[in-house]
């Protein structure tokens, strides 16, 4: 059965918007975790436009499912995962002038530094991931330098404008799954996933968990966060 992991970066934007103390992605994972989310999703970035290191390491103390560190292969960063301690970091790309993560990280262009990255979280005692495009070279590259599991980027199917490209896309996060299932790595998945997108990956059953947060944050600011989650829930747990 697919797990579902809650990214609440989005509470933290509302927050940075006016410089307040208020929503709190704290709270918010909370009710995330209260409604049913098997993990909560953060993304720590180096200008700090959303979450802040506080809001991490509070979030270690109080998470009971699982806390995931999305962040870029910095010194910086590094040293803070093996500080906190989260349960598996996520490898993202990251760029000050995109708006969300724009595509999968180039692990063959940055192969020595990627492979670092993980020797030192591994030797810290924590699991990571690579977001990385659904590219066959890219997963097998994951698979060599012992990557527990790939998260597949889902944006550019979610984003296709007309059916015969989201068929494609579609095609590729499917043969992606496989290939890396069978290379024994865990396989997550995510980026601009819905509450209708996300009903297309039924039968898949390589992927093992989806991080969604945008889709159930804005249906949040509607229903609350906890009877968002239990729609997304609802729709994962049936694929």
């Amino acid at each position: 059965m697919a797990k579902l992991a809650v990214n609440v970066d989005h509470i933290a934007t509302l927050r940075q918007a006016r410089r307040a103390d208020y929503p709190d992605p704290v709270t918010a994972a909370m009710a995330a975790e209260t409604a049913g989310a098997d993990g909560v999703v953060v993304h720590l970035r180096g200008d700090r436009r959303h979450i802040q290191e506080r809001d991490v390491r509070i979030l270690r103390q109080m998470v009971q499912t699982k806390l995931i560190l999305e962040m870029a292969s910095t010194a910086e960063m590094l040293g803070i995962a093996l500080d906190i301690k989260p349960d598996l970091v996520t490898l993202v790309p990251e760029k000050r002038e995109e708006l969300t993560t724009e595509g999968g990280l180039d692990i063959i262009t940055h192969f020595k530094a990627i492979k670092e990255s993980i020797n030192h979280l591994h030797n810290g005692g924590i699991r990571v991931s690579i977001f990385i495009d659904p590219d066959m070279d890219q997963i097998k590259i994951a698979h060599k330098i012992d990557a527990d599991m790939i998260e597949i980027h889902t944006g550019a199917f979610c984003d296709a404008a007309i059916e015969s490209d989201r068929e494609k896309e579609f095609a590729r996060i499917v043969d992606a799954a496989k290939i890396a299932s069978k290379l024994k790595l865990g396989v997550n998945a995510g980026h601009g996933l819905g509450y209708h997108s996300i009903k297309r990956f039924k039968g898949l059953n390589e992927i093992d968990e989806f991080s969604i947060g945008h889709s159930i944050v804005a249906r949040a600011t509607i229903s609350g966060m906890e009877q968002a989650v239990r729609d997304m829930v609802s729709l994962v747990r049936s694929l």
